[in-house]
């Protein structure tokens, strides 16, 4: 990867740019849609956001206010824990493009998997998700859908449907790698993305980090988003501040080398969301 433009090719034949520009915890209103403009200005096309950030209008307005054309732009959205199912997820689409003011998403996910500790039948309520997801897709108003925090034994059912997620957005940063899921999702060909690169700001203190960022004249950030991207994965950096919005996107002069990657990759967990796929309460 050298440039933002440069993309990921999904197993549908679409393309997604190789770095995205997360809203989680960005609030709405004049902070999403400041933060949405400079982040395009600064060169990113591709947006990521969902219901329950509850941003999702500024996001949009933030898109419409950056005078890039709509078709220039990729842009995720996720249907929430409560939208599961196959009725609750259409009616839950149909809300995000009407906030996001846009007659189609490039990206749909499902933001959780339905776990086995809340429901009997999780399995089917996921499966009755993808239905819907999978009827838009079909439909043309979704050009890729995928999935959120899904592991190995949440996406085998999706697998044996006729359209297979193309995406799955994890946890990625040092120290928590997911080798399973992310082995899986090669091996059927799903392009992971890496929610939370920086480990909500965590990495940036680590002296290890901090050590293998000096010798290259970077930031831990910059170090972190550039890992993700040696790995294969494509990070969702998040920021409102305009200089650190440029920072995460000044990543394609540098090469991490072989030595530094392994012992990057070799770190020991140092802080995380601690968020389970299986043990949320939510």
């Amino acid at each position: 990867m050298n440039g933002l433009s440069d993309v990921f090719k999904l197993n549908n034949g679409y393309e997604i740019p190789c770095v995205g520009f997360g809203t989680w915890q960005t609030p709405d209103g004049k902070t999403a849609i400041e933060s949405v403009k400079y982040a395009i200005e600064a060169g990113y096309r591709h947006i990521d956001t969902a219901a329950v950030y509850g941003n999702e209008v500024g996001v949009g307005k933030g898109i419409r206010e950056s005078g890039i054309s709509r078709g220039e732009l990729f842009v995720t959205s996720k249907v929430w824990n409560e939208n599961r199912g196959y009725h609750r997820t259409l009616a839950a689409f149909e809300k995000t493009l009407v906030d996001l003011q846009t007659d189609y998403l490039d990206l749909y996910l499902i933001h959780w998997p339905a776990s086995k500790k809340r429901f009997k039948n999780w399995e089917e309520i996921n499966l009755e998700t993808w239905r819907a997801m999978a009827e838009l897709y079909k439909a043309g108003r979704i050009k890729a859908i995928g999935v959120s925090n899904f592991l190995p034994h949440h996406l085998k059912a999706l697998m044996k449907t006729e359209v297979k997620p193309m995406v799955n957005q994890i946890e990625f940063h040092p120290g928590q790698m997911q080798e399973e899921t992310v082995s899986f999702c090669r091996e059927n060909d799903i392009v992971v993305e890496a929610w939370s690169p920086l480990g909500t700001g965590r990495m940036l203190t680590d002296p290890q980090l901090q050590k293998i960022a000096a010798k290259y004249g970077k930031s831990v950030a910059q170090l972190c988003v550039r890992w993700c991207l040696q790995n294969h994965i494509l990070p969702l950096p998040k920021s409102v501040t305009p200089n650190r919005i440029i920072e995460n996107t000044e990543i394609f002069d540098f090469i991490i080398s072989d030595d530094d990657m392994k012992e990057i990759n070799a770190m020991p967990y140092i802080g995380g969301s601690g968020l389970h796929p299986d043990e949320i309460d939510f």
